[in-house]
């Protein structure tokens, strides 16, 4: 889920330590979890954020007491995947502005946990992709809230099967004997040149297919394997994405955004679906 294309998102990385060592978050009596509320032109939304991703978890928190979502799009919709928002460019955004490079001056680092994973109504951190961010760290403020679909096993191993492959091609292309062919990769990506990122990409490949059999194929867990086959998600995801916390209300206002019209290239719906506020449920 990239979400900035500049440098200087990973600039200040000591404002993140301000954010998260500052900010004393109220947490539900009962559960021990913060949760949250999004208000949208859609209806209510209720999530539960995970006490098991802190920095995210903190982070999130104090956005919201500080009303940062509030009046924010879900600028990125695509049906049966994911609903994306979170971008403050958004708020007084034109038609036709293509969002997604806006938030604060800082990343989170990830906190990906094999126990959480993209199941559907789960929320998660948008980020830069791994060529750019092999740490996958991610976005200060950018989210998506996952719709996904539901999967059989057969088409489950394929996904757990691809989740090795990229795996193991973002390791290959970030050593550092592959540098060269890596600025090469991400030059021919900035300019849209298939032909020649092609011919880069078949390169790496050669190295993949010569180690694949050496590698520990990815796999599901049982509860990864029911939630997949039952209400569904986003599998491909995993690993790669931190996930920080769950809707427990209002996945039928997902469906809906999820199913709106949208711009083909930039998937922006042509309605503004509006984050009309955001708050912490006492």
């Amino acid at each position: 889920m990239n979400c900035k294309k500049n440098n200087f998102f990973c600039l200040i990385f000591f404002v993140s330590a301000l954010v998260f060592f500052s900010f004393k978050p109220s947490y539900d009596g009962g559960s021990g979890q913060i949760k949250v509320m999004i208000l949208t032109n859609y209806g209510v939304i209720k999530i539960k954020l995970y006490n098991e991703t802190p920095l995210h978890r903190d982070n999130f928190a104090k956005l919201v007491k500080e009303h940062y979502f509030d009046s924010l799009l879900f600028h990125r919709v695509i049906q049966n995947f994911m609903i994306q928002g979170g971008d403050p460019d958004s708020k007084r955004a034109l038609p036709e502005k293509t969002l997604g490079d806006g938030g604060p001056p800082y990343t989170i680092p990830a906190e990906i946990n094999p126990k959480l994973f993209h199941k559907k109504g789960v929320l998660a951190a948008a980020r830069e992709g791994d060529l750019d961010n092999p740490k996958q760290a991610s976005s200060g403020s950018q989210f998506y809230i996952v719709q996904g679909k539901v999967f059989t096993d057969s088409l489950l191993q394929i996904q757990a099967k691809r989740i090795t492959k990229m795996k193991l091609f973002n390791e290959i292309i970030n050593r550092t004997e592959n540098q060269k062919l890596l600025e090469q990769y991400k030059s021919f990506a900035k300019v849209g040149n298939p032909d020649s990122l092609k011919y880069v990409n078949d390169l790496i490949d050669v190295q993949l297919q010569k180690e694949l059999p050496n590698v520990t194929p990815y796999t599901f867990s049982d509860e990864q394997k029911k939630a997949y086959t039952t209400i569904g998600g986003t599998p491909h995801l995993d690993g790669s994405y931190t996930v920080f916390g769950e809707v427990y209300e209002g996945l039928e206002v997902i469906d809906d955004i999820a199913m709106q019209p949208v711009e083909r290239k930039t998937a922006r719906p042509i309605k503004d679906i509006r984050i009309l506020s955001v708050s912490i449920i006492p």
